[in-house]
């Protein structure tokens, strides 16, 4: 267990607090939805900088490779959830792009014996997409303007079609 590792970890940990004050302020319009932002945006944070610590101390681990996707798949999937529960994201969408991140974690599991299976610069851009629609519906700026509404479901679209590329690069990969 590296700093890295345990910072990914505090992704993990993180990812229950944000969805309790997610359901705290359900409201899209709510000014207090600026705190869910801000835990949302702090967690999605770390994933830069685990990775980053991890690079530039040498302390790139197997664990790491792991724990990683496993913590965006927490916080990013707890997040669509939770706003598919609060009827603010279409349900068949979060479906969609849980089966896809279920699927291609499974996946690397079940080949952990023979490899570890990192991310791919597709899957990076995939993750960064997704936080950045999750972002956008966890915040109350489309109830400041309402043509907004427009541009987040836009990136969502984008972030969806973005997964399901990604999940095909990694099956493709998987076949070579």
């Amino acid at each position: 267990m590296n700093l890295p590792n345990l910072i990914t970890l505090a992704r993990i940990a993180l990812a229950p607090l944000f969805i309790w004050v997610l359901f705290i302020y359900p409201n899209p319009a709510a000014h207090e939805r600026w705190i869910v932002v801000f835990l949302f945006v702090l967690a999605a944070a770390t994933d830069g900088v685990d990775g980053s610590l991890a690079r530039k101390r040498n302390q790139v681990t197997d664990l790491g490779k792991l724990l990683d996707p496993i913590a965006d798949k927490v916080l990013i999937g707890g997040a669509l959830i939770a706003l598919s529960a609060l009827g603010q994201i279409d349900w068949w969408i979060t479906l969609v792009i849980i089966v896809r991140e279920v699927g291609i974690t499974v996946y690397r599991l079940l080949v952990i014996k023979d490899r570890v299976i990192a991310a791919s610069g597709g899957g990076k851009l995939k993750t960064i997409m997704q936080s950045i629609a999750v972002g956008f519906y966890l915040s109350p700026l489309a109830g400041y303007w309402s043509p907004l509404g427009i541009v987040q479901l836009g990136i969502l679209y984008f972030a969806l079609i973005l997964t399901l590329v990604s999940g095909v690069q990694y099956l493709l990969a998987a076949r070579k």
